[in-house]
């Protein structure tokens, strides 16, 4: 049965990873708040409206091959800190959009553009870009057909 005391209990023993817990979300707050910005302008204008994305080779060597496991690891962690800072402080969908980015799944273009004509997400994305000096995203937003085909009509 669910109690104060038992709470309390629980935390008086688990200081060091409450601790811990809350030193890392000091940590990934001020990361995002450097890293995100320093990403989102380096996306080129057009990469939301490319037709069909390059086809990514296979990796033909053992660095090739570690810097791909890297990338996809990288943008893993940034997915779950972004899931995370949904609840905690950070800029919780950009990292999340960021991680997605970075790793390699089917259909991962199609779930970008479906991210980024959320106009919250593309509005704080632009906003990034002009304080960089950098022009913002090209994005073809779905038209009146294409969302009555999505719901059906």
């Amino acid at each position: 049965m669910f109690s104060l005391t038992r709470l309390y209990e629980w935390f008086r023993g688990n200081e060091t990873l409450l601790l811990g817990l809350g030193g890392l979300s000091v940590v990934m707050f001020f990361a995002t708040l450097i890293a995100v910005p320093f990403v989102v302008a380096r996306i080129p204008t057009d990469y939301f409206i490319r037709e069909h994305k390059p086809q990514r080779q296979t990796p033909r060597t053992p660095s090739q091959l570690f810097w791909l496991v890297i990338k996809n690891v990288a943008g893993m962690i940034l997915l779950v800190a972004g899931l995370a800072m949904l609840v905690l402080p950070g800029q919780g969908v950009l990292t999340m959009l960021l991680g997605i980015m970075l790793m390699n799944f089917p259909g991962k273009y199609e779930l970008e553009r479906r991210i980024i004509r959320q106009p919250t997400v593309l509005k704080a994305l632009n906003w990034m870009r002009t304080r960089a000096n950098r022009p913002e995203l090209i994005v073809d937003l779905p038209s009146a057909t294409d969302e009555a085909i999505k719901d059906g009509q």
